[in-house]
């Protein structure tokens, strides 16, 4: 009998080519890393770099122990801080409804004219951080709590409006369609077919950013728009560190609890 030869062939996961192509890859992301790094740390004076780390230890041992005393003078500066997420989460919220219905494909009346301009509404605030929008706002409108309350709320539009008319997008049609189908109007169909279906999103988005806000408008002061921020850069100004150190630990815990209180809200309404 004569025995039929079999040849065997060996399976590899990649071909030669694949790999070598994965491998030029690989080189030239670590060609593009060593030129970006070289790029951006053309101007760093090392001798600083090597003395960062005694530095960093003077300066925490002058910001022990806080200065207690300070946190009486904190107080309405925290509160106004606190204002300002919240009203500027309101204002953004109020703002970002409309433009999410605009967005979503199964509200907005023009597919091709104001679909575009609410969407582009949405990555215009979503791309520039609420400190640039303070800036700009402190520069037009002078410094003070207003200019950080609407750069929250411009800030939050984006953030929401997104969120947002994904949810009425991914919306159950057949409800919709049995709403319809009694021969309720458009503004009934709104009221009846859709919007109950978003409210549990609606409130956790707004709690959410809310809380994301909490901690945003504790910087803006740094910028002049009011908050516990012009605090701590008044503070960093004369080299006060035991205040600085106050006001970290009180923003620290603000933060806690604003996440606490988010957390709670998002579950009682979830």
């Amino acid at each position: 009998m004569t025995e039929i030869p079999h040849h065997s062939q060996v399976w590899t996961y990649r071909t030669p080519r694949k790999r070598l192509m994965l491998w030029g890859g690989w080189l030239a992301l670590v060609a593009l890393f060593v030129w970006c790094w070289q790029l951006m740390t053309r101007d760093t004076i090392w001798a600083f770099v090597a003395d960062a780390p005694s530095q960093a230890a003077d300066i925490g041992n002058r910001m022990i122990p806080p200065r207690l005393s300070y946190l009486p003078e904190l107080m309405p500066p925290l509160w106004d801080t606190i204002n300002i997420a919240t009203l500027g989460t309101i204002g953004g919220v109020i703002m970002a409804v409309p433009v999410a219905f605009l967005a979503a494909r199964n509200t907005t009346p023009s597919v091709h004219v104001l679909r575009p301009i609410a969407l582009f509404i949405i990555v215009a605030s979503r791309s520039i951080n609420s400190l640039i929008w303070a800036l700009l706002l402190v520069a037009i409108i002078g410094p003070g709590i207003l200019a950080g309350i609407v750069a929250i709320a411009l800030r939050s539009i984006g953030f929401v409006g997104k969120l947002l008319y994904e949810a009425i997008e991914e919306t159950d049609a057949r409800q919709i369609e049995a709403v319809t189908a009694t021969g309720a109007s458009a503004a009934q169909v709104l009221s009846y077919g859709i919007v109950p279906q978003i409210m549990p999103a609606f409130w956790g988005i707004s709690v959410f950013r809310w809380d994301i806000n909490i901690r945003e408008s504790t910087i803006l002061g740094l910028v002049g728009a009011g908050g516990i921020g012009l605090k701590l850069q008044a503070s960093l100004n004369v080299l006060a560190w035991p205040q600085v150190t106050m006001i970290l630990i009180l923003i620290l815990a603000t933060v806690v609890l604003s996440e606490w209180v988010s957390a709670r809200m998002r579950h009682a309404i979830i």
